[in-house]
């Protein structure tokens, strides 16, 4: 018997999916019949389900905001310090950490000073320019890596910022990988959660699948798929058998192998009429070329940042 419930108040058993009614709605059950209950249940129901489609409506084009990116990319950057025993500076968190968001969110102040002076159209042209994973860095990347270059002199000789195993600000080559990291971290985010999942790199990412009800089983795509993944595993134990490791030559076996798995992707897709399945009904040719660029790729850039050109720099 339900008696009464009110935002967990509850003197009896309450079903769970009860409870979820009541919190939706804000309004309080009663002891009742059981026509009349059903009844109630079933007006919440419709209440409940227009608020999450209005809600769907609402937040069809939102995106992830400063707290995201920031955590994300400071996150990361504290784990590069742990791991690689502080060559991962502060100065570098602080650079990667800023890029990761203000970088080419800057395209919405962009936007906001050419309205100013410019027509809507322009104005839409400038601000797509700057928001790109690409262009933001051939934009500004030079400039923006003087300018960190300076800050972290500043903060350096000032004592405000702490750099572990170095007593030199860093480069502008080191600042611009950095920028170029933080660009792409950035998009990271954002083509997975921007526009409730219907940004153009995620519907192309979902596209590489197979979408035509259950994938035929194509005994090619089995020997192929599992010859790469033997020789990515066997390769891996070969290269580190021996008590010192190789991690360059093991992460060109791992390049090496996704380049072979992409072409066998691509080939099964684009150059069959009509298209095959390529590893069943999984989506690995997408997904295999957003990590790449959106997550290894910013990784890759920061480890490159850890290695100054200036031998005074060490």
């Amino acid at each position: 018997m339900i008696l009464s419930l009110e935002f967990g108040k509850v003197n009896e058993y309450i079903p769970p999916r009860m409870k979820i009614l009541s919190s939706l709605t804000g309004k309080r059950l009663h002891n009742r019949g059981g026509s009349d209950l059903l009844s109630h249940a079933s007006r919440l129901v419709s209440t409940s389900l227009r608020r999450f489609r209005t809600l769907d409506f609402v937040t069809a084009v939102t995106m992830p905001g400063p707290g995201p990116h920031f955590m994300y990319a400071m996150a990361s950057g504290l784990c590069l310090t742990t791991t690689s025993d502080g060559r991962f500076s502060p100065h570098h968190t602080l650079i990667f950490t800023m890029n990761a968001f203000f970088g080419p969110d800057i395209g919405s102040f962009t936007e906001w000073l050419a309205s100013l002076v410019a027509g809507p159209a322009v104005v839409s042209t400038v601000a797509g320019y700057i928001h790109h994973p690409i262009l933001y860095i051939l934009i500004f990347g030079y400039a923006f890596s003087s300018l960190y270059s300076k800050i972290s002199s500043f903060l350096l000789t000032s004592r405000l910022l702490h750099s572990s195993n170095s007593r030199v600000p860093l480069t502008k080559m080191q600042c611009f990988l950095l920028i170029s990291a933080g660009s792409f971290t950035h998009f990271f985010l954002d083509h997975l959660f921007e526009e409730n999942g219907n940004t153009t790199m995620y519907r192309w990412i979902l596209s590489t699948g197979w979408w035509n009800g259950r994938a035929p089983v194509n005994p090619d795509a089995v020997v192929v798929v599992g010859f790469l993944c033997v020789c990515l595993i066997g390769g891996f134990i070969y290269l580190n058998r021996a008590s010192s490791s190789k991690p360059y030559q093991s992460m060109i076996l791992v390049i090496f192998i996704a380049s072979l798995y992409c072409l066998w992707c691509i080939t099964q897709i684009h150059w069959f009429t009509p298209r095959r399945p390529a590893v069943g009904e999984e989506a690995d040719l997408g997904v295999l070329v957003f990590l790449a660029m959106y997550f290894f790729l910013p990784y890759g850039l920061c480890i490159m940042s850890m290695y100054p050109e200036d031998p005074h720099s060490n």
